[in-house]
């Protein structure tokens, strides 16, 4: 009976308990709707790098620098201060210390001791939160509002805001405000001597400002410093040496640092007061100085603007974005971003096309590429010095960015295959525009961004996984997926890893502190845009130069402009560090190859070297660069199969070259084996349709403008195999004329549709079709 009674007590008793629980619940809910919390605070947004320091800090909306202190840097020896200076009952009433008030009400009716208004850190941040004006009426709300406040937050958030929202004169509130612009450090990094002075100011903020009354607040700090080494709340000696500290302070500019990602961070994240981006303070100053001075001295060249992008890597961090040379330079506009600015990219995606080449089976690095004149259905490129080198190897050609051999290879690649992975890779225009992109666009005919080029080189750097950059700091760790091969990437690497270092043109490889680099430069055309990406095992660095107005130079290249600052950055921010270098990965291989084509060797391949490749990857075709002829005894004609005699005969081997490479010696008068005649008692036509001369000037299908009163002319002209002697050039199947196969035929043409005919001394025919209008 008697546990009975005493269970009945207990849940009697927590019966009452849960009723005054809900009373009281419906109390502040009542109260919250009658009387709602105020909005929080606007901050200043600010943008702050790798280790917590301030790069960047914007006003807020109300033009004030309010910049938001976190829990963290609320040293021990701030609360302190703070606590022992303004309440020191704080952690134990409940908005309102009652005997305080008793206190302040007693000295202010009998008017003895200083007049108060009791206040405490709870009552203040209620009053700054909604300022209104000290009366009666509004400290009795402003006490309602400190007990609304204790039951929504904590002690330490009621702290911090108060910490946020107290007055330092001016437009300046805020410990951490203060702190920045009068210290230039974060409250967390503060002095006892300096947390003490800005511990005082806020009572008195008007006749306490710094850089004006330095004395007066000198002589405050020290008052203070020594009641608080007599409460007992800090060290003698750490008192005696903050007493000691001299205080000769002044007002500075809020931190500017990174302002094109700070301004593209603040508009992403309109909602935060505290961004934390992967920036490294120092590399983001060292970088800004070095291109601000560089592009000073491009300034008499007529080259204003430069973008520079750094990146770890390992984490895909940026760690320094230079968006311009100057932020401030308004007559340059010098606030435009060069970093996300869509330009013409030159040369700078051949290494990537060649990557895809080599994981296609294409191509190797010795493989022998042609470098002539070439028609590529109506496309012809130019090399960037007007020249050809007739047959260059990949690594050649890549290492020395020769533009026709990079446009065969996307024709054999196909420019789809190309623009698929650039989209993979984040490249934005080029997936707005992949459907009307051509063979141009591996040399800058699409445009991209210094982030999206930057980015496929760190892609290279990591065997070819490729990932998002990331902007703001994050402890997740990146997915990643694969673009090409780790295998090609290596290659590409070390292809570009061979140039000379332009800093160091003799003995580099003795400079052991200096970091090896992989590079590659590009230059759009008119020289409106001068590229140099590089990179090594720790870093990715993209450079940019020229105008925001699309101005072009005739200094504007990428190896001259671009390079040097290139290196300049990476001599400066990874100087003495470790210098691993990328090893071959096992998917690679050696084999020997011939010298004359860069394939695995046929039956006449005396000349062999080793070269990579991609096992059941890589090409196993046989070396074909010369081929066996049947040739008269006296050495005057060749024979075919059918019309060689029993006997009277040789066997000799020729050159097998390509008829565009027979036309370029031809033009260039570069001497090679050149075949003798076919016999000319030959009765059958031998080779077929597929040897037949390529017409490359003019273009299939095709309309031609003609202007009737400049008297143009329309341009004829063919490559054929190197046996040929002569082609007959046909007009609607009219003859015209017979020419040497590399001769240039011009005609006045008729207008409307034309038909052009080129046959060769073996009979073998080819047509276009085209159209003139004359004007």
């Amino acid at each position: 009976m008697d546990e009975r009674r005493g269970l009945t007590g207990c849940m009697k008793r927590a019966f009452k308990v849960l009723i005054g629980v809900a009373v009281v619940l419906a109390l502040v809910g009542g109260l919250d709707l009658l009387f709602p919390l105020p909005p929080p605070p606007q901050y200043s947004p600010i943008v702050l790098a790798a280790d917590g320091s301030v790069l960047h800090a914007y006003l807020n909306p109300t033009q004030k620098w309010r910049m938001k202190t976190e829990l963290r840097e609320i040293t021990p020896v701030l609360r302190k201060a703070i606590l022992e200076k303004e309440d020191r009952w704080f952690r134990w009433h409940f908005g309102v210390n009652p005997v305080a008030l008793v206190q302040a009400a007693g000295r202010n009716l009998f008017g003895t001791g200083r007049t108060t208004g009791a206040s405490t850190i709870t009552m203040q941040v209620a009053r700054l939160l909604e300022p209104k004006e000290r009366t009666f009426g509004n400290k009795l709300l402003e006490m309602l509002r400190a007990t609304q406040l204790e039951l929504h937050y904590s002690k330490d958030e009621i702290l911090q805001l108060y910490l946020n929202l107290v007055p330092y004169g001016g437009n300046v509130e805020g410990v951490k405000s203060a702190a920045l612009l009068y210290f230039q450090q974060t409250p967390d990094y503060l002095s006892l001597a300096q947390t003490v002075t800005l511990a005082i100011i806020p009572n008195r903020p008007r006749g306490l400002v710094l850089g004006k009354n330095n004395a007066a607040v000198l002589q405050e700090r020290n008052r203070w410093l020594n009641r608080l080494g007599e409460a007992g709340l800090f060290p003698k000696e750490a008192v005696e040496d903050a007493l000691l500290e001299p205080l000769d302070v002044q007002r500075h500019a809020a931190p500017t640092l990174a302002p094109h990602l700070s301004r593209r961070l603040v508009r992403q994240f309109p909602r935060q007061a505290i961004i934390r981006s992967g920036l490294e303070r120092g590399k983001q100053a060292k970088a800004e100085d070095l291109t601000r001075n560089y592009v000073r001295r491009l300034y008499e060249l007529g080259i204003t603007q430069a973008a520079v992008l750094v990146v770890n890597n390992r984490t895909r961090q940026v760690e320094a974005y230079v968006g311009s040379a100057d932020f401030r330079d308004f007559a340059n506009q010098g606030q435009n971003d060069g970093i996300v600015a869509v330009r013409s990219p030159g040369s700078t995606l051949k290494p990537f096309l060649y990557a895809l080449a080599m994981d296609r089976g294409l191509v190797t690095p010795k493989q022998l590429l042609p470098d002539v004149p070439t028609n590529f259905q109506g496309y012809r490129p130019e090399n960037f010095d007007k020249h050809c080198n007739g047959e260059v190897t990949l690594e050649r050609a890549l290492a020395y960015s020769l533009n026709i051999p990079a446009v065969r290879v996307l024709n054999q690649l196909g420019v789809p295959t190309f623009t698929d992975k650039l989209r993979q890779a984040g490249f934005q225009n080029v997936t707005r525009n992949r459907t009307r992109l051509g063979l141009s666009s591996i040399l800058g005919g699409c445009g991209a961004s210094l982030e999206e080029l930057t980015n496929l080189y760190v892609t290279l750097a990591e065997g070819g996984q490729y990932s998002g950059l990331q902007l703001v700091s994050t402890r997740k760790g990146t997915s990643t997926s694969p673009l090409i091969s780790e295998a090609s990437a290596f290659l590409t690497t070390e292809i570009l890893a061979q140039l000379t270092r332009p800093d160091l043109p003799i003995n580099a490889a003795s400079s052991m502190r200096l970091p090896k680099i992989a590079w590659k430069t590009g230059t759009s055309y008119g020289r409106r845009d001068a590229w140099s990406i590089g990179y090594n095992k720790q870093y990715t660095i993209g450079v940019w130069v020229g105008n925001f107005s699309g101005q072009g130079s005739p200094a504007l290249t990428g190896s001259e402009v671009a390079t040097p600052l290139l290196f300049d950055l990476f001599n400066t921010l990874a100087y003495n560090s470790p210098n691993d270098w990328f090893v071959p990965p096992a998917a690679l291989d050696f084999r020997l190859v011939c010298t004359e084509s860069g394939l695995v060797p046929g039956e006449n391949c005396p000349n062999q070297i080793i070269d990579y490749f991609l096992p059941n990857v890589s090409s196993g075709q046989r070396c074909q660069h010369v081929r066996e002829v049947l040739v008269s005894a006296d050495g005057s004609f060749t024979y075919c199969r059918a019309c060689a005699p029993a006997a009277g005969y040789r066997r000799e081997l020729y050159p097998n070259l390509l008829p565009e490479v027979v036309a370029y010696k031809e033009a260039q008068g570069i001497p090679y084996r050149r075949l003798p005649p076919h016999n000319p008692q030959c009765q059958l036509v031998r080779g077929g349709a597929e040897r037949a001369p390529s017409i490359t000037s003019p273009t299939p299908n095709t309309e031609y403008v003609l202007n009737r009163h400049e008297k143009q002319q329309l341009l004829l002209t063919c490559t054929t195999d190197n046996e040929v002697r002569q082609v007959f050039w046909y007009v609607n199947d009219k003859f015209l004329q017979a020419a040497a196969p590399t001769e240039r035929v011009f005609i006045k043409p008729p207008p409307g549709p034309l038909k052009i005919s080129c046959a060769d001394d073996h009979g073998r025919n080819t047509d276009v079709l085209v159209t003139v209008t004359e004007l």
